[in-house]
This record gives structure tokens, sequence and C-alpha cells, in this order.
């Protein structure tokens, strides 16, 4: 292969490596290491210095998946810290509000948050550090400053009336003195700080056994001063998207009686590689559906970035997405048929569909026994998502819609990849919480996450609203095999779009032997033919996203195959990171150059 010139170089070390989506967040993981730690405690301080210095992206309240390698205990788990609805979030409580679709911001959208109680399994369970070391990065932050990236403060710009107007709590901490706080001047959030700092109290108070203190910290969120100060304050009503004000649902009691649990991975073999994703609460298992459509494609004789690539690309996740919305949901309420959905018999036919031109059709399969659910999902489909055009901005953008409003009202995600010398292996995708979804709760410095706008106000279907039900979230970290080895953890932030850009990694890694960083840096592009996952649910068919690198004479390739082409600046489209490791120890860790804030470390 000849060589390919890349905006930084892939990360070569033996001794660890951690990638995450904001350099500071990277810089604290890698002190874990150097301290001795391994990769979940490194994985564990990286978070939560995310959700100080994004903000906009995550929150101390949110979600995550996490996919992981142990070498103690060996195979690849599964931690959901994914929260449940409310026992109160019932479908007709809901519809009693006059809502057709719950709104994607506010207070009656939340449920519980599950990020805290996951961050603390993996450090009881993997990790080996106290939890003072793996928060005070975090709380330094908090408490002392960061410098705030452009992004957030124009975020905050966008946002001043609302917050002024609405959500006075945030403004409090986001227009500190009445003001948009300036981008690269530093930027506190001391309640945060103080939040933490209560918890690492009341953790120690518990003894020196790290164990304890951890246990100590779970019943400070859940069951202690935090839970109490979320009770009190979804309680009164706050003002949404849908125009009108509602109250919560959540309450301490939602928060006590639930945790965060461990399951096994779902897995699809492909060539020399095992994927290992979580199940159908997460879109996960569209990656693997679209690896099954494209067993035998011949990816290999496509040029990594050629028009036929990304059509043929673009096809199949059209497919396994259509499949996404009608059979996906949370498997404890749902009956989610996914050895059907990865079977050849299922995917030869359906492979068959990817033709010369590119659909405009929404085209799930019909599996029997499922004939009813499959038309029922249709027609509220077809009643309730928005058809819209290609530039229209969604819920939770892509960097493309992020870069062309100029007012950015949505969140967004983060993502970790770690590995450690011991050769343990992490991803997670934390999101949720952010400054836009929620008011802020004075007390506790950070609004909640409002993952149950993924749900359907409609009977019967697999995203019906139900209490104590996770939504079917986009977050969808990834971990590889070769040969059966733990090989490569990877994942990006951006939505719907999440399974798309990581695929195109993950291809062109395995197909063209692109290294890591040459891997995040190709062109990149996504599809929005089918429903977004978010409020209010738009979609866009035919649609195409191409940054302006792929270069003319394969954007008009595209455009003549029937795609709606959205052409938007190079270095615009994805957030990846990506870690692997060799056989013979070596270990590769890359991030995207794109918003310049995405860093891999390691030696």
């Amino acid at each position: 292969m000849d060589m390919m010139f890349t905006t930084r170089p892939e990360i070569l070390g033996t001794f660890g490596v951690v990638t995450s989506t904001h350099y500071l967040a990277t810089a604290a993981g890698m002190a874990m290491l150097e301290r001795g730690g391994n990769a979940f405690d490194a994985c564990v301080a990286t978070a939560f210095v995310l959700q100080v210095v994004e903000p906009h992206l995550v929150g101390p309240a949110g979600e995550v998946p996490i996919v992981f390698h142990s070498a103690a205990r060996g195979g690849v788990e599964v931690l959901c810290g994914q929260g449940t609805t409310p026992a109160a979030a019932t479908l007709e409580r809901f519809r009693a509000e006059g809502l057709d679709l719950i709104p994607g911001n506010g207070l009656l959208p939340a449920v519980v948050p599950g990020s805290f109680d996951a961050w603390m399994l993996l450090l009881r369970d993997h990790g080996s550090m106290r939890l003072r070391d793996v928060l005070e990065p975090a709380i330094h932050y908090a408490e002392n400053g960061h410098a705030l990236m452009p992004r957030i403060s124009n975020t905050i710009a966008g946002l001043k009336a609302w917050f002024e107007q609405h959500w006075p709590s945030t403004a409090e901490i986001y227009l500190p003195n009445g003001a948009v706080p300036a981008a690269r001047k530093l930027f506190r959030n001391t309640r945060l700080a103080q939040t933490w700092q209560r918890v690492l109290r009341e953790a120690e108070a518990a003894g020196a056994d790290r164990q304890r203190q951890i246990e100590a910290a779970r019943d400070a969120f859940y069951r202690g001063f935090v839970a109490d100060a979320i009770d009190r304050f979804v309680r009164q009503p706050c003002m949404d998207e849908s125009g009108t004000a509602h109250a919560g649902v959540l309450t301490a009691d939602d928060l006590a009686g639930w945790s965060a649990t461990y399951e096994s991975p779902l897995t699809y073999d492909y060539q020399d590689y095992t994927v290992a994703k979580a199940g159908a609460w997460s879109q996960g298992p569209v990656f693997l559906q679209t690896l099954a459509l494209l067993k035998g494609a011949g990816l290999d004789a496509m040029g990594s970035s050629s028009p036929e690539f990304v059509h043929c690309l673009t096809e199949a996740m059209k497919l396994a997405f259509a499949d996404r919305e009608i059979y996906y949901g949370d498997p404890a309420f749902v009956d989610v048929p996914l050895e059907e959905l990865l079977s050849e018999a299922y995917n030869a036919p359906r492979r068959a569909l990817i033709g010369a031109r590119a659909s405009h059709e929404l085209r799930p399969g019909v599996l029997p026994g499922y004939e009813a659910q499959h038309a029922r999902m249709l027609d509220v489909l077809n009643r309730l998502s928005r058809v819209t055009q290609a530039g229209a901005p969604t819920n939770e953008p892509t960097m493309a819609d992020m870069r062309a409003s100029g007012t950015v009202k949505r969140g967004d995600t983060t993502h970790v990849d770690v590995i450690d010398r011991w050769g343990n292996m992490v991803s997670a995708t934390p999101s949720g919480g952010w400054f836009q979804s929620s008011p802020v709760i004075p007390e506790l410095g950070f609004g909640l996450t409002t993952r149950a706008q993924m749900f359907w106000l409609e009977p019967g279907l697999p995203g019906t609203l139900a209490p104590r039900k996770r939504p079917r979230t986009t977050l969808t970290p990834s971990l590889a095999l070769r040969d059966g080895r733990p090989y490569m953890v990877f994942g990006t932030p951006g939505g719907d779009q999440q399974e798309q850009w990581q695929l195109q990694l993950f291809l062109r890694h395995v197909h063209h032997g692109l290294n890591l960083q040459e891997a995040v840096d190709q062109p990149m592009s996504h599809t929005m033919h089918f429903p977004s996952s978010f409020y209010p649910r738009d979609r866009k068919p035919g649609h195409l996203a191409v940054e302006a690198s792929f270069g003319r004479e394969t954007i008009d390739a595209l455009r003549d195959r029937g795609h709606v082409i959205e052409e938007v600046p190079a270095w615009s489209v994805g957030r990846l990171t990506a870690a692997a490791l060799d056989a013979d120890g070596i270990m590769h860790a890359a991030a995207t150059p794109r918003l310049m804030q995405a860093y891999a470390a390691g030696r």
C-alpha cells in the first residue's frame, strides 16, 4: 500500500494508550496509567473530566454503555449504564399532557441517570485506584477552571435568551454575571466541584476500604443528597421545546431502586474479526447487521474512498437502520429477533436489494410472526416522523449540522478508549445530561438526561413508553477481536451517525489495511435517510452527507447514482477515536483532528 499522510501520527506504544474526545480528559486518563492504575481507572478518570470540559456533550447525570475486556476475568462484557424510565412514566400519563411526541429537553423526558453507577461499578469491580484518585482531575477543572472551548461559548451564546427566560438556574452557572463566558478563558463550575467533594467526604467517612468508599459514593448519589435534590427539583414545571412547561416524573425512589448491570455482548464474526456490541437496547446490532449484509460484497476491490465503497456501505446501512426502527427495543420488555436478523437466510435476499441506484424508500424486512408489528411500526413512522430537506439540523447533530447552524441548541456525546500494559481494554460512549437538555439543579451544578425522548407515545411498539424501561439509545461503543484475541476498541459521538462512522473506520482498516489514524483521517459520510432517534424524528429520504474532501469526481458519481447529496466542508463529519493491541504487545491509538479537540496519548 502506498504511504498515506495523516494529520497526526498514529500513537504507538507498549505501556498504555488513552484516546478521547478532549485532550484534557485524555491527559487525565494517561496520568492514571502513569501512576500505576489500569485501563478501568483511566477510563473513569477520563470520563469525569469529560463531564467538566465538554458540558454541552455530556453531564454527570447522563448515561453510558461500556464494552470491555478484563485480562483477569477473560472474555468480553458489556456494562449497561443506561438508566430506565421512572415508575410514573406511563403512556397514559404522558398522553394526558397532550403530546404526540416526547419533547427532547426539559424535565418530562428525564430518566434515571445511569452513568455514575456504571463508573462506580467499573472502578469497584475492575479498577485498582481510590475514588479520590480518579475524581481529583475533574474536581480540579470544575473548581479551578479550564479554558472553555470556542464551541461551548458559541453554544451558550445561542441559548442565552432561553436560559435567562426559562432556565434561570442554568443561567446562574453558564452566564456568570449575565454574560456569555469567553472562549479560551477560564470557566468554572464550582457547584459541581462541591457536589463531587461532598460525595468524596461521604465516601471516605465509610472508612479506608476502597470498595466501601465506592459503595458509600453510590449511596450518596442514588439514595442520598443527590437523589433528594433531583426529587425536589423535577417537581417544578419548566419550559421545554414542546412550547409548554412540564414537570418531571422522576423520583428519589426511582434512583434508589436502580443500578447498572453487566450483560453479555452481542457478537458477529466478520472475516478474521469478531465484533462485540451492546444489545438491542442500543443501536449496536445495526453495525452487526450491516456487516452481515456486506459479506461477499467485494469491498477489497473498492477504493477506501471510492463512490462504489460509499454507495455500497450506505445502501447496506439503510437496510439495517430500517430494521432498527421495526424491531429494536429493551429486551427486558420486547422480543427482539436478533438471531434471525443476523442470519444468512435473512440477509441473502436483503443483500440483493442493494442495487446500482440509491434507495429513497424505508425498506425494513418482514420476519414471520412479526407482520403485524412491521405494519404497525411503518404506520407510526409515516404519521409521526417528519420528512425534511438535506441541511436541516437534527436533535443530536452531526458535526456538519453544528458548523452550519449559527445557534446550536442540541447536545451530542463523547467517547473514550483505553488499553493498558496488562491487556485490559475498554470502550465507552458517555452522553446525556448536557446543559442544553435540562435545567441545572442548583444544589448540584448539573442537569438531567432526557433520553426518554426516544420512546413513542403509541401503544404496542418495541419503543413504546413504559415504566422502568430502557430507551433505545444511540450510544454504541465497539470492541473487536482478531483471530479470537481482544484487539481493538473504538467509537464516536454523533447520535444516529455513530455506527455509520465507526463502520467506515473498521472497514477501511480491515479491507484496505489503513492504520487507525489513516482510517480516521479519510473523508467521511453518513445518511439521514431513516427516522432520527431524537425529537422531532426527522428523516431525509435518499440523503447522503459527504465531506468535500471526497473530491468532485466521487461526489458527482454518488449524485449520479441517485443520492440526495449534502456536501459539507472537509473535516466536519465524525469524532472517531480508536485503540488497538497487536499480538506482539504493540499498542496503537488514534483520534480525529475534526474540531481540533480529540487526542490520543500513549507510550
